[in-house]
């Protein structure tokens, strides 16, 4: 414990799912983590119950799919504590599974916007107080863009773009020592139980095609993963995807 002490973290879409799962370990190894999440009922509950284990945490409820929103958040984090080390781009709106011949403009500007546009107003409102002393930037993305899921065209495309992004970023600001790195998971969460309520066969299929034979758990294997990409552990390491899918895809 303790590979993150001292260090500051913002985590967006922190609310619930992977996000949460990430902020309690950072929580743990001690980070002050900022909980950054448009619903303020389950903001404020992640930020409480980190409170409740002893360790650091603030609520700041914000659309990070607007860019003056997404500043003014990091703002009142580097306000507070003085640095930024650490950014996870967790956030995603929802999109419904559609054929490519169903799709809307609509699913394409709310995916676009809080997936793609959000990790890049975050990733440029963080920059100033990386530059000078570097830091890790950890964007999420998807298993299901690097094989292309049926019905999920507008939501791959999304999680491509941004991981297309996230090499370019590690390029251009690695002369800063700040590491950005990519996280493909697969774990429970409530849109993955939606799936399974709602997709039952594509639920299972993914089960079944897990080498492991299960969904992962957001603190336990993939918190543990960020909090690798986050701390010295992984200083040497830039521009790279970590698949953690309990071996569903290997590259």
């Amino acid at each position: 414990m303790g590979k993150l002490k001292g260090h500051v973290a913002i985590v967006t879409g922190a609310g619930q799912g992977i996000g949460r799962g990430i902020a309690l370990v950072f929580a743990k190894e001690g980070a002050k983590v900022a909980i950054a999440d448009r619903n303020a009922e389950t903001c404020a509950e992640v930020t409480e119950y980190i409170h409740n284990l002893g360790h650091e945490a603030i609520a700041i409820i914000c659309d990070v799919g607007d860019s003056t929103q997404a500043e003014a958040m990091v703002k009142e984090v580097g306000d507070k504590y003085g640095s930024i080390d650490i950014l996870v781009n967790n956030a995603q709106r929802y999109v419904p599974r559609r054929l490519v011949e169903e799709i809307e403009d609509e699913d394409w500007d709310k995916s676009i916007q809080v997936g793609l546009k959000s990790t890049w107003y975050c990733c440029k409102a963080v920059f100033p107080y990386m530059k000078e002393k570097g830091g890790k930037i950890i964007n999420m993305c998807s298993g299901s863009g690097l094989i292309g899921l049926e019905g999920r065209a507008v939501y791959c495309a999304t999680k491509e773009a941004v991981r297309a992004f996230s090499k370019t970023v590690a390029r251009e600001w690695g002369k800063y020592k700040i590491n950005v790195n990519v996280i493909c998971p697969a774990a429970i969460t409530p849109a993955t139980m939606f799936m399974k309520n709602t997709d039952p066969e594509e639920y299972a299929r993914i089960v079944e095609g897990a080498a492991l034979g299960r969904w992962g758990d957001p603190e336990n294997d993939i918190g543990r993963v960020a909090v690798f990409l986050a701390s010295s552990d992984s200083d040497y390491m830039t521009g790279q995807t970590l698949v953690v899918d309990g071996g569903n895809i290997m590259l």
